[in-house]
């Protein structure tokens, strides 16, 4: 007898299984294969049928009234007026033909940055930049929050990211084979629940529990305890200074080689510049030798741990992991660098279970034991406009038009922006020192955004356009390395007039003539069928034979087939150097880069090196209650989706986010478990909920990214966020010339019990909302 057939969507947060009553969609249930479901897309159900759900076009008063650039000081401040659909299309399409003819495509941003959707199809960003280059190009922004610094070093000395991601250790090879693991910065599970695509099961937690059962050891260098997800007295907690890993990985590197423990056979058919390094570690180039009495000085780490660590790498298979938060740091090229130097210097790279991770935790795809295979994916067309910038520059550039800037070898000039067209993603979390972002924000004469919700970004919009949600509209669900290709039919209604954003582009496109470029003549449906095939035909000589369209539609999924042979990072390479090179100038590991040390930057050498970051505990003048702040990912959200979900707001304390702080920290300023503190510095200022845990170390404090921003006068400078966004602190600067990624990490601030009357949180009620007469005008 056949088994029933399940209904299936995705999201970020994993595969979800639709529960149905009397053939009435109700809810969302775990998929039963999935080892250990994340419950943040359960909580997506409730949270897409909120009141907070944008309902119609929406315009700011100031800007409906007066044009294009009037009073942007009143954004996120002002009424905004709701309009009809034809209105508004009219006047999106009308200010991009005008900045278009009177500036140039260069002119205009396309600033979306990604996690809009699971599906391949409704993706915002794929969906953006397509209507913006069928109408001539537009600026674009380069790398990613999480990655700004790797994906810039990486493809310099190993292989690009996306490469090296996936191409980890499969967790069955790691539990075969690696007997010791050292991780910088955690294996957080919580970071793990999402992938791009959607994830059909959830890898970290058990293959964690696998490998302690396996007799793996386990050790942690990390400013906090929780975020290695092993069973509970397996992992050996290493508290260390944040910003310093590198230090204690040129430690380990440099007692290696001191102690004639490097393999130097690998050194010289695998890598180049390992003596150019060895000078460095040993102290030729400056007087100081690297060893573990030198870092101990600057981690806090004891020397004599390090130098056991050392021998105990050597001494068996071990595999070095980096957490993606070390590269969110000034000189944040540098851990993943040095990580590299010393997987190097142990020379088990490309061997099962040795070598290093870059990361295993912060996604799901790293350990997957799936075959890789080329999914569904929206093209966007050419992009004629050559202007760019890295993703963390946004700010500086709205603000410094015309300044020059360094970016990976090369100098570029920041374009002059007149408007920013913005559909998935929200700036007004994810970058730093929002106060800054604010000011910059009155710069551009228009910004328009697709949003589902009421938050910050769509506040501080001139237009906004109402989107649908993932469970609203059709798609197809992939991701890189998972088992399942899943049919996302839609369960739920569009609230109020809100339409998929590739219907808004559709229209768009119409007015500005380029219609035909954008849709290629298909609608929604025909574009999945086409994405589908076209997948279908690069996967079969990969040996994956998808079924027909209509079949896979109606069946709701397909479940890839496993590989035969399990994964090994780098393998191939191992095995014969010179017919499988990297694609590094050499063809090798690069210890030493030429081509980077040719740039001449002075914050990015061409080897491995710790230099102090912009702000640390270490430094000289620190004050004494100077505390260092960890903005890490959230366990009940992914950035600031789904902020307003009850799973979200149950996390809260005292309605805002949580901040961990030592017993000891917390002693000293009279603070105590649920108080309502400050946290401040030089850049802002933001209230928080006080959880006091001995899992953060003295000196440490760390409070998840995700909180919507909620200032006390909205979308004015230098206010009090009463919610608790990091962003409000953390300093807006580059990592390095080479990258110019988010530094988020290297941030100091002074805690504080908050005295007088605690403001109420905001972040969650829309903007005052006017309707507009029949004549145009907005009703009062």
């Amino acid at each position: 007898m056949r088994a029933p057939q399940r209904e299936l969507t995705s999201a970020h947060w994993g595969v979800y299984e639709i529960e149905r009553h009397q053939g009435r969609a109700v809810g969302l249930r775990a998929l039963a294969q999935d080892p250990d479901p994340s419950p943040i897309g359960l909580a997506m159900w409730d949270a897409y049928q909120s009141p907070l759900r944008v309902q119609r076009p929406a315009v700011r008063r100031s800007w409906l009234r007066e044009g294009p650039g009037a009073r942007p000081e009143l954004r996120g401040k002002e009424p905004f007026v709701e309009v009809e659909w034809e209105h508004a299309l009219d006047l999106v399409a009308g200010e991009l033909r005008r900045v278009r003819d009177a500036r140039g495509n260069e002119a205009i941003f396309g600033g979306s940055y990604g996690w809009s959707s699971a599906g391949r199809f409704h993706h915002a960003q794929s969906q953006v930049h397509r209507l913006l280059n069928a109408i001539g190009g537009y600026v674009r922004s380069v790398d990613s929050y999480s990655l700004g610094a790797a994906r810039v070093l990486m493809p310099h000395i190993v292989a690009p990211m996306e490469e090296l991601m996936a191409m980890h250790h499969g967790w069955d090879v790691m539990q075969a084979h690696t007997r010791l693991l050292v991780s910088f910065g955690g294996i957080p599970a919580k970071n793990a629940q999402v992938t791009p695509g959607g994830s059909g099961e959830h890898r970290v937690r058990p293959a964690l529990a696998r490998l302690a059962a396996a007799g793996c050891r386990m050790v942690n260098f990390s400013p906090v305890r929780d975020n290695f997800d092993a069973p509970e007295g397996s992992v050996e907690w290493v508290p260390i200074r944040p910003n310093t890993d590198a230090a204690a990985m040129m430690a380990l590197a440099c007692e290696l080689v001191r102690a004639g423990r490097h393999d130097e056979a690998f050194l010289h058919r695998y890598c180049v510049g390992f003596e150019a390094w060895a000078d460095e570690l040993l102290g030729r180039n400056d007087g100081v030798v690297k060893d573990a009495d030198w870092a101990a000085g600057i981690t806090g780490v004891p020397a004599a741990l390090l130098r056991q660590l050392a021998a105990d790498l050597a001494n068996t298979r071990s595999f070095i992991n980096v957490a993606w938060s070390l590269q969110r740091a000034s000189h944040g090229e540098q851990p993943y660098w040095a990580a590299v130097g010393l997987a190097s210097v142990l020379g088990q790279i490309g061997l099962p279970g040795g070598g290093f991770g870059v990361a295993y935790g912060p996604a799901n795809l790293m350990g997957s034991p799936h075959a890789k295979y080329p999914g569904p994916t929206l093209p966007q067309g050419d992009n004629a406009v050559k202007a760019f910038i890295p993703v963390a520059r946004i700010a500086d550039m709205l603000l410094h038009p015309g300044d020059a800037f360094d970016y990976n070898g090369r100098r570029h000039i920041y374009p002059d922006i007149e408007l920013i067209y913005w559909a998935g993603g929200n700036p007004f979390h994810h970058h730093q020192d929002l106060n800054r972002l604010a000011r910059a924000w009155r710069k551009p004469a228009t910004i328009i955004v697709h949003e589902q919700v009421w938050n910050a970004h769509a506040k501080m919009a001139d237009i906004v356009l109402p989107a649908t949600s993932t469970l609203e509209r059709d798609d197809i669900g992939f991701a890189t390395r998972e088992p399942l290709l899943v049919a996302m039919k839609a369960v739920l209604p569009p609230p109020g007039q809100a339409r998929d954003d590739y219907d808004i582009f559709t229209s768009v496109a119409r007015r500005l003539g380029a219609e035909s470029a954008f849709t290629e003549g298909r609608s929604a449906a025909q574009w999945l069928r086409h994405l589908y095939d076209e997948s279908a035909a690069r996967a079969r000589p990969m040996g994956i034979e998808l079924p027909p369209f209509d079949a896979f539609w109606e069946t709701g999924e397909f479940r890839v087939p496993s590989p035969a042979a399990p994964v090994v990072m780098l393998e191939a390479f191992r095995a014969d150097p010179e017919a499988n090179p990297l694609k590094t100038p050499s063809g090798r590991i690069e210890i030493f880069s030429s081509r980077i040390a040719g740039f001449g930057y002075d914050d990015c050498p061409g080897l491995p090196v710790w230099r102090e970051p912009h702000e640390w505990l270490g430094a000289q003048g620190t004050p004494a209650t100077a505390l260092h702040l960890i903005s890490d990912q959230p366990h009940t959200k992914l950035h600031s989706q789904l902020d307003f979900s009850a799973y979200s707001l149950s996390n809260k304390i005292a309605g805002r986010e949580p901040v961990a702080i030592h017993p000891d920290d917390a002693r000293r300023r009279g603070i105590a478990d649920g108080d309502v503190v400050r946290l401040f510095n030089t850049r802002g200022a933001c209230l928080a909920g006080a959880r006091v845990s001995d899992g953060v170390m003295p000196g440490v404090v760390r409070m998840a990214t995700g909180a919507w921003w909620d200032p006390e006068v909205f979308g004015e400078p230098d206010t009090l966020d009463k919610h608790g966004n990091p962003n409000v602190l953390t300093r807006d600067v580059g990592a390095s010339r080479l990258s110019q990624g988010c530094a988020a990490q290297s941030c100091l601030v002074q805690v504080e019990l908050f005295g007088g009357n605690i403001p109420p949180v905001t972040a969650f009620g829309p903007p005052c909302l006017l309707a507009q007469d029949g004549a145009g005008a907005d009703s009062r």
